[in-house]
């Protein structure tokens, strides 16, 4: 396939669960081999560009029985799963055994089928990568031993569930510093010389399977970071990157795969700098979910060349579902939001029907859901709306507003705009729980002796001003609470 383009929409699936589903849809096991062309249709039918299989490789049998083992998890499964049993725990994703496809899910030949009906509807493939850690019976713990992050006996000793025995040797278990650690992997040390190498053949053979790849935590190893959270153990600092030198040498061969970092901490610009394409922007995330709208109009006063790499989201398998924890009229000004800016947008399976159920990664189903029709209706007028032309290769910028001195509640309000040749698009939004007013400006110059006819694409309400006025007062608008335009000139 030919360049990804601009603004990407991703679609997340979270692989078991979708064909485990299908399975009892067509009462017979469904494998990544035999999704019919009808299922592929209907995800083609969003208008998104790439499909993210979360979680297609081979689970560790090991990490079973630590999630079988561990309280916390048990009460977690039963929560979501009131007719729960041992039997729906598969393991987690990123606790990967190897980076094969699992047989269960079709092999690596389901995959490739699977590719093969995506790339025939114009839809790319993503897959993940693990950078930071593997599961305690991958081949390197026993084979290559000094890939990891190895401790003592007083280590075990002093820090229980930090350090694993593994074969009379002693493991550190992966770690995010801010976190205890997981205790169903193993940290690689990748300041270790010899492990560069083997990390740069393990992508090249997921790169020859798809399109992409979404890198976990890639923060993680970044040379600053690693050596923050592991000191000592961690030995002598490379000179080169991790990310820089392993991007780098993958493109060499795979030059059209893209690299996605899953990356929080405000590392997203450095990451971008060490060769990814996009970088999760959870900070946007996180001021849609708890911040004002001030907040989000600071956030997009950021360079358009870090915005364009930027992966826009308001769920995912590791957020708890949207529409769980966002009003349904906040959550399609979010959604609105996200997908009407710059840069990639991420959807997740179940998001467009109203999901409420955030389901663990180890188990392989989740509960029945009643689809909310009209959120789906609103998501695909949404993204059939996004797809036009003009918004996927237009240029953006944002928009000033003002308010009146006794009326401050424009601060409320957020506004921007895509151009491309003769025909304008202007968004704005209301992300408060307030009626709100205000004047947008808009950065058009050839506004003056004309009529404007604006369509508004969501509500298909069509509105006339004059463009003399437009040009010298701005736009007026009155928006309810999470209230919003989407208008095309």
């Amino acid at each position: 396939m030919t360049s990804w383009g601009k603004n990407p929409i991703i679609y997340e699936i979270n692989t078991w669960v979708w064909l485990h589903e299908l399975s009892q849809k067509n009462e017979r096991r469904m494998t990544l081999a035999t999704v019919s062309e009808n299922e592929w249709n209907s995800i083609a039918d969003l208008k998104i560009d790439a499909v993210w299989l979360m979680g297609v490789w081979e689970r560790s049998p090991a990490s079973i029985g630590i999630n079988l083992s561990r309280q916390d998890l048990q009460d977690e499964f039963h929560r979501v799963l009131p007719d729960y049993s041992p039997e729906d725990v598969v393991g987690s994703p990123y606790c990967v055994r190897a980076y094969a496809v699992d047989k269960r899910l079709g092999g690596s030949e389901g995959l490739a089928i699977a590719r093969k009906a995506l790339s025939k509807r114009g839809i790319r493939l993503i897959l993940d990568f693990v950078p930071n850690h593997v599961a305690h019976d991958h081949a390197w713990v026993l084979g290559h031993p000094e890939y990891f992050i190895q401790g003592d006996v007083d280590d075990l000793g002093r820090y229980p569930g930090s350090f694993y025995e593994v074969n009379g040797r002693i493991f550190a278990c992966g770690r995010d510093p801010y976190f205890p650690p997981w205790t169903d992997v193993l940290q690689l040390n990748v300041f270790y010389p010899g492990l560069r190498g083997e990390v740069i053949k393990t992508i090249s053979g997921i790169a020859e399977q798809c399109d992409g790849i979404r890198c976990d935590m890639a923060m993680l190893v970044m040379n600053d970071i690693f050596k923050w959270t592991w000191g000592f153990r961690a030995g002598t600092r490379p000179e080169k990157e991790y990310w820089h030198e392993v991007i780098q040498m993958v493109r060499n061969r795979y030059s059209e795969v893209v690299f996605i970092a899953e990356a929080y901490w405000d590392l997203e610009w450095e990451l971008q700098q060490q060769g990814f394409d996009f970088c999760y922007d959870k900070r946007l995330y996180d001021r849609l979910l708890h911040d004002n709208a001030e907040s989000v109009r600071l956030h997009l006063l950021s360079d358009l060349t870090y915005q364009d790499k930027l992966v826009r989201f308001i769920e995912n398998h590791d957020e708890p579902r949207s529409a769980s924890i966002f009003s349904p009229e906040k959550e399609r000004a979010a959604a609105m939001t996200i997908a009407t800016l710059p840069g990639a947008k991420l959807l997740h399976e179940g998001q467009l029907e109203g999901r409420k159920t955030k389901v663990p990664v180890q188990v392989r189903r989740r509960p029945a859901e009643m689809a909310d029709t009209d959120l789906q209706a609103f998501y695909h007028k949404l993204l059939k709306a996004v797809k036009k032309e003009e918004l996927l290769n237009g240029e953006w910028s944002l928009c000033e507003r003002s308010g009146w001195p006794d009326n401050q509640s424009y601060l409320n309000l957020v506004a921007w705009c895509w151009r491309s040749g003769p025909t304008c698009h202007l968004i704005v939004m209301n992300l408060s729980d307030s009626t709100s007013q205000g004047i947008v400006r808009l950065p058009w110059d050839e506004l003056k002796g004309r009529v404007l006819k604006m369509d508004d694409v969501m509500s298909g309400e069509v509105f006339k001003r004059s463009g003399d006025e437009r040009s010298e007062q701005g736009l007026y608008v009155d928006l309810k609470p999470w209230g919003y335009h989407f208008l095309r000139f």
